[in-house]
């Protein structure tokens, strides 16, 4: 009975681990030193029973799963680790609420696999239905959309205790020209003996990798049965990794990404992601708590004013986005450490639509910009505002990249 149960254990152990599909380079190494690592432990055991010597279940599960060390960080440290700020400008979003329930979901292209709109615990999600799904976002420029700051989050599903099967879901990133320049593999099991992080990233201007394991960290941080939270920080050439606001992976240098997609495989019935967002901005490339002089600041002392293009409107409106306030906030942090300053606020817009409709339409949105201003304390008597429209543009009106920056709101310092 016990030597069946052990050979039971071997087949668990050696099916646990994923197909070979990144097995490849040093990361399948990995994973190889892994597994032989495991089987050595557990064959060990079967050589004990064949021997006649005892071997109990308990002693079994002792080597075969083992527990994380207890070396939990101090609040301190935890502390540091949960740096995240999401962008202040939304790119993409997608809840799939309002996704039929089967349908494949209708803001996401397949590349591999395919998908559907399922549930659980309330929450509709993109969960894959072949034994390799990769999907990617709609965008209007599908090769070339991240921005050099940007941060991604999305959620995922972790199986309740006791569901046996393994799960991954990565994050996949990839240059103008459509070549994998980087990957984050979350593997997990319901048991935690396959919870683990695995990544590999192109370093920038180079064809070297630098890759890395987190087989320990994992497990403790994941909630059973529960929807976790997963998150992507990129600055420029930094890329930082969460799981539940708790920071894993740190690199200081790798490739700027252009477009990403989602990998998927596995054999728990729900396999996918929720929640996604893709916004422009986020943490700072080193914040300190210092009293350095602010973005804001700066640029007043060197050129006598505050240009942004953080600050949206919905199209054809004077209307605030919510992602504004958080830009519009910087300004009101400003104004009231400094409560002499006084600003022209100017809205500036690009050349699509005739000056009849721009020029009034620049005006009222300043104004929606010092009536947000005056809302969060600062004094209306400091703030006037001037319509632009599209007559001092500061780059081509010919590409949608130009009229991005085109539409801009300027503070300028009297």
């Amino acid at each position: 009975m016990k030597k069946s149960m052990l050979l039971a254990a071997i087949v668990v152990a050696a099916l646990s681990w994923p197909a070979d599909t990144f097995a490849q380079g040093w990361l399948g190494k990995l994973k190889d030193k892994a597994l032989e690592k495991a089987k050595e432990k557990v064959e060990a055991k079967v050589e004990n029973a064949i021997e006649g010597n005892e071997v109990d279940d308990s002693d079994v599960q002792e080597e075969v799963v083992e527990e994380p060390a207890d070396d939990t960080p101090d609040a301190d440290a935890q502390a540091q680790k949960s740096d995240f700020k999401r962008g202040a400008v939304v790119l993409f979003e997608d809840s799939f609420a309002g996704e039929q329930m089967g349908e494949f979901p209708s803001k996401w292209d397949p590349v591999d696999g395919s998908a559907e709109t399922a549930s659980v615990n309330g929450v509709k999600y993109l969960n894959g239905t072949t034994d390799y799904d990769r999907m990617q976002p709609m965008m209007k420029n599908m090769q070339s959309y991240l921005p050099e700051v940007f941060t991604l989050e999305w959620d995922v599903f972790i199986s309740k205790q006791g569901e046996l099967g393994q799960s991954i879901i990565e994050p996949e990133f990839f240059d103008a020209e459509n070549n994998q320049i980087g990957n984050i593999e979350f593997t997990w099991r319901s048991d935690d003996a396959g919870s683990w992080l695995q990544w590999s990233f192109r370093k920038p201007n180079s064809d070297d990798d630098i890759g890395g394991a987190n087989y320990d960290g994992v497990a403790r941080l994941l909630k059973k049965g529960q929807w976790n939270h997963f998150a992507v920080s990129f600055n420029k050439r930094a890329l930082k990794y969460y799981i539940n606001n708790v920071r894993l992976i740190n690199l200081p240098n790798v490739a700027a990404p252009a477009s990403l997609k989602f990998f998927s495989n596995g054999d728990y019935k729900y396999r996918g992601f929720g929640n996604v967002i893709l916004a422009k901005g986020g943490v700072d490339l080193y914040e300190r708590n210092t009293t350095d002089v602010s973005a804001i600041e700066k640029a007043i002392q060197e050129t006598g004013m505050f240009v942004t293009n953080n600050i949206l409107f919905e199209t054809g409106k004077a209307t605030l986005k919510a992602e504004s306030m958080a830009e519009i906030q910087k300004v009101a942090d400003f104004m009231k450490k400094n409560p002499g300053v006084r600003f022209e606020v100017q809205g500036h817009t690009d050349n699509q639509g005739s000056d009849a409709v721009n020029d009034p339409l620049s005006q009222q949105r300043a104004e929606s910009v010092i009536k947000a201003l005056e809302g969060m304390g600062c004094d209306p008597f400091n703030l006037r505002a001037v319509g632009k429209g599209s007559h001092e543009p500061v780059a081509d009106n010919k590409t949608e990249q130009g009229r991005a920056k085109n539409r801009r709101v300027v503070f300028v310092k009297k």
